[in-house]
């Protein structure tokens, strides 16, 4: 990380666990140690850091390493105690060894135990702290090659840390307690502290308490000095949260942390071990944050952060992904965001500034939603290569929160997490959301920028019912009488009550008309950003938990939202807050089912063919619901008579969508409708009949019936798309955003009245005697459909063996493509209309359903997915942002001057009380201490050496490198292929010498060999 904007990722190719990491401090370059006993060196200098050396130590383990500032000697210490030295521009043993017998003599009868600490003395370089786990303590002097002090505490040692004079040092120990040494007089501590430790009365030790891990001494000008500890806390406070302790003179603060510490590091003024330190800041990674304190402001409070390290907070359900969003939707998002961040920060700009931000952000904006299991839901620009939060938003806010378990209302379907988030549903253009919960809700938000308070959070209850008899027993008395099929015949909006009430049953105990979750009765203040326009709840039928919502639409310019389950479809108006449809999926046929369903015989009801059966058992086909978070809570804890496979191979609406076509093949001009597509491959379409803008909109239903349309694919339908006649795309009508909270002005008024939302498509502005196209995607094959006429034009199987798990009609630089990503691991994109296969590339297997359930594709080439509960993979398959990829990476290394080095004073020089440099390159160089044991490390070169001119290309080098390559460009034009690559490597070469003089020229300090 640094400064804000400016991150990278690096990834160990042996995924050991990383147990150190040290910069070579202003050389641009960084040593990793694992725990598999190699050391890494990785090149920062280049935009994709890549390891220039490894080294693989055989016979002992690693335990911890230490580089002085300025110098090139790494030294690292093991578990059985001695300590070795490595040359960090070669890679190369010393043969200069530290053993452990000869460290502690016969001071200590058994062995010491690993190095637990390394660090020379900050006043002189030639003498070297050496800590072991036991508690023994080790002054080495590295030029006569034996130990002038050894100190001896009988607690477990876990750090040490020098003042900057030189003449003192501190431990921290096993038992909570830290001890401060005075260097010459190795007897006894000068002080012993247990910060956390009760004093007891009559003189004796205070009472034993956790570990410290780690200590720090910072001195400054001024005043006291800092130590700053991390645990040390007394036994009996059990359920304390993990804490860290800054103790500054008299006073100890204890900085309470939401999860376990990991490491922390205090930032000081000057990079010189023998100066004041002046810490001005420390940085705590937890386990799953990094936090920093500031230490100059009273209270200690913290930075904002702005690292996207915020996806923690709760596991991601599921996500969203749009790129070319309109340009004002970040600003608006980012603005009502900045009022939600809470007080008391840091007064101070964040502190790690390092590197540069790349050239080349996209042109067009992008936007990540995240839903996550607590119900809350967060915006993030994605628009460069990070993330950044915008806002965040609650949608547990509108429900009563049960205050204990024991008043947990009995009419919950999931044990844990109610809330969470399961789609999303987002207009960008209007800002409408729409969201589907696990618990069975949708809620619908408007965006507003005014604060305002809802005396009555709006509700509606929906009831529905799968008709089909489908209780175990055939002969159950209790079957509902199937309703009349509602066909094209009955054009008349069909009212919520119009289903037989089965509340009877509730006399036998049998929960109904109830819904999961219990939303608030008092006034909600909603501040600006999404406010709750509309909740709606699917209810208990008949002791039937309602079952979870598996697909969900909003359109803002007809003002209506339509969601599904495996038991049917219901369409509200938002606007007027009104139910207009509730069908079972079986009426949503009328007269024209396909499948011959009889109402008293459920096991017959269903598949066509028993071969689809046995892939629906192995994989459900509506992903969505089935978070596997979690130990997979959501698909757990359904009290119900039905098994659940009988639930799983019931028709389900899988996909839907709002456009202005052709319904019927009759027709001559388009009109608004629903398309809808269920899970046995079948698409069904609603005509709408809506009343005209203004006023009249609010006054007159809108009027909702089955159109008879039906069209059929092979698996389940998972997304539609229209298309003009030119092949391009048709976006759903939209209506533009404004602000709803602000009365509006006469004139307004009667504009709205004439207006009437239009549909923003290219082809509402010819007279429309053209036809269109349907796309539709299902999981085996994708179909366009020329209408009116509704003949198929074009047709491809996807996939014969597997099955597409996510399929999305996106623009591509010019045009419009299918892509689809198989549950094989395949990504494939197809052209729009004549579907020709354009791209197929194994990318990756489908190893836990969080892939399936978080994949998503948008514009411009771009997909992402969760690769864990709390890291977004971003890919693209377009091969321009490949190409733009290097432009758009930040830069990590800068070249700084480094400070002077603290000015000794006259007297301080005079009477030898001076920092005493070492040549330490006559010490463990070859000439002197040999070469060391070939058995003992195994030195690997890295392949980051020569990354390919563009890779490397930086900074000044860069504009070389630029040069370089335009060469190499004009004389390539003559030759083929071969002598392409011959020149690329050989100028790869040179060019790397080149940059090696440059590197030389701009600072004229040592670097590393390429």
């Amino acid at each position: 990380f640094g400064r804000p904007g400016v991150e990278c990722y690096c990834q160990h190719d042996s995924g050991a666990a990383v147990i150190q990491l040290q910069f070579l401090i202003n050389e641009g370059a960084l040593v990793s140690a694992l725990a598999d006993d190699t050391l890494h060196l990785w090149n920062l200098r280049q935009k994709r850091p890549a390891i220039l050396h490894s080294l693989k130590f055989c016979r002992e383990r690693i335990t911890f390493c230490h580089l002085p500032f300025q110098s090139k000697w790494l030294y690292v210490g093991t578990e059985r105690g001695n300590i070795h030295i490595v040359n960090v521009e070669s890679f190369t043993l010393s043969g200069y060894v530290i053993m452990w017998n000869k460290a502690i003599e016969l001071s200590s009868k058994s062995h010491p135990g690993p190095v637990v600490h390394i660090s020379d003395n900050p006043m002189d370089e030639g003498k070297l702290l050496i800590g072991f786990e036991s508690g023994t303590v080790v002054l080495w002097d590295l030029k006569s090659k034996k130990a002038d002090y050894r100190y001896t505490y009988d607690e477990a040692i876990h750090s040490v840390a020098w003042h900057h004079e030189g003449k003192q040092f501190i431990c921290s120990h096993s038992d909570g307690t830290l001890t401060i040494w005075n260097v010459r007089s190795p007897a006894k501590p000068v002080q012993t502290i247990t910060p956390h430790g009760k004093q007891l009365k009559d003189g004796k030790k205070p009472e034993p308490c956790k570990p410290i891990l780690k200590v720090e001494f910072k001195t400054t000008r001024s005043g006291e000095p800092f130590i700053i500890l991390s645990g040390g806390l007394s036994y009996d406070t059990v359920g304390r949260r993990p804490c860290l302790t800054v103790m500054h003179g008299k006073s100890t603060a204890v900085l309470e942390m939401d999860y376990s510490i990991v490491d922390f590091l205090t930032l000081c003024e000057t990079p010189y071990p023998n100066d004041f330190q002046e810490p001005y800041a420390v940085v705590v990674l937890l386990e799953k944050d990094l936090v920093l304190i500031d230490l100059a402001q009273n209270g200690y409070p913290i930075f904002e952060n702005p690292y996207p390290l915020s996806i923690h907070e709760s596991p991601v359900t599921c996500c969203e992904y749009f790129a070319d969003c309109p340009v004002d939707l970040i600003p608006a998002l980012y603005s009502v965001g900045v009022r939600q961040k809470r007080q008391g920060y840091s007064k101070k700009e964040w502190p790690i500034n390092g590197g540069n931000w790349g050239l080349g952000a996209q042109s067009y904006s992008e936007i990540i939603i995240t839903g996550h299991a607590d119900g809350s839901i967060k915006f993030w620009d994605a628009s460069a290569i990070t993330l950044q939060v915008l806002y965040k938003l609650k949608t547990s806010k509108v429900f009563e929160k049960s205050r204990n378990k024991d008043d947990k209302p009995n009419t919950d379907i999931v044990d844990e997490d109610p809330y969470a988030i399961q789609i999303i549903s987002w207009c960008p253009e209007s800002r409408m959301l729409c969201i589907a919960g696990v618990s069975a809700h949708v809620i619908i938000y408007r965006f507003s920028k005014q604060e305002v308070i809802t005396e009555v959070i709006p509700m509606l209850e929906v009831r529905l019912l799968y008709e089909i008899n489908d209780v175990e027993s055939p002969e159950c008395e209790q079957a509902p009488p199937l309703p009349t099929p509602v066909g094209s015949a009955n054009p008349q909006p069909i009212p919520p009550q119009s289903h037989p009430s089965t509340s009877s049953s509730s006399s036998d105990g049998l929960r109904d008309n109830v819904p999961c979750l219990k939303v608030k009765n008092s006034p909600l203040k909603q501040s600006p950003g999404y406010q709750t326009e509309l909740v709606i709840q699917l209810v208990w039928v008949g002791g039937e938990p309602p079952q979870q919502i598996t697909s969900l639409a909003i359109n803002s310019s007809y003002g209506l939202v339509v969601f599904g389950n495996c038991n049917g479809i219901a369409m509200v108006d938002y606007l007027q807050k009104a139910v207009l449809l509730n069908l079972g999926t079986i009426e949503l046929y009328g007269s024209n089912d396909p499948y011959r369903r009889e109402p008293r015989s459920p096991r017959k009801s269903r598949q066509p063919s028993g071969a689809k059966m046995s892939r629906k058992l192995s994989l459900p086909t509506d992903l969505k619901p089935d978070l596997d978070i979690k130990d997979n809570s959501f698909s757990r804890s359904r009290s119900s008579s039905v098994t659940s496979i009988d639930k799983e191979s019931r028709e389900a609406i899988s996909a839907l969508h709002f456009c202005e076509t052709f319904t019927r093949k009759a027709d001559s001009s388009p009109s608004p409708c629903l398309w809808v597509g269920t899970t046995l491959g079948t698409v069904l379409v609603i005509a709408l009949n809506l009343p005209p803008g203004g006023e009249q909109r609010l006054l007159q239903p809108v009027i909702v019936s089955p159109s008879g349309t039906i069209l059929r694919l092979k698996g389940a339908i998972l997304r539609m798309a229209f298309l003009d006649s030119t092949g391009c795309l048709v976006p759903p009508a939209y209506e533009s955003w404004k602000e709803h909270n602000v009365p509006e002005e006469k004139d307004e008024k009667e504009k709205l009245k004439k207006r009437r939302p239009v549909s923003v498509s290219p082809s509402s502005s010819q007279e429309i005697s053209e036809n269109q196209y349907a796309v539709i995607c299902s999981e085996k094959q994708a179909k366009v459909i020329s209408l009116p006429s509704q003949n198929c034009a074009f047709k491809q199987n996807i996939t014969e063996t597997s099955f597409v798990l996510r399929g999305d009609i996106v623009s591509l630089s010019n045009g419009i493509c299918l892509a689809c990503f198989c549950a094989n691991g395949h990504i494939m994109t197809f052209s729009l209309p004549s579907l020709r296969p354009l791209l197929d590339v194994y990318y990756l297997p489908l190893t836990n359903m969080r892939i399936a359930r978080t994949f998503c594709f948008t514009n411009n080439g771009q997909a992402l997915y969760l690769v864990s509960p709390t890291e977004i993979q971003r890919l693209t398959y377009s091969q321009e942002t490949c190409e733009n990829l290097q432009e758009m990476l930040g830069e990590l290394f800068t070249p700084v001057e480094t400070p002077e080095a603290p000015n000794r004073g006259f007297f301080k020089g005079l009477f030898g009380g001076g920092a005493q440099s070492l040549d330490r390159e006559e010490l463990f160089g070859e000439s002197s201490s040999g070469k060391a044991s070939r058995s003992l490390a195994q030195h690997i070169p890295g392949p980051g050496g020569i990354e390919g001119v563009k890779g490397a290309a930086s900074g000044v080098v860069g504009e070389l490198a630029r040069a370089r390559l335009a060469l190499d460009e004009r004389g390539q034009k003559l030759g083929d292929l071969e002598e392409r690559t011959a020149a690329m490597l050989s100028s790869a070469d040179s060019f790397s010498k080149h940059a090696h003089e440059m590197m030389l020229k701009y600072k004229d300090k040592k670097w590393y060999q390429f």
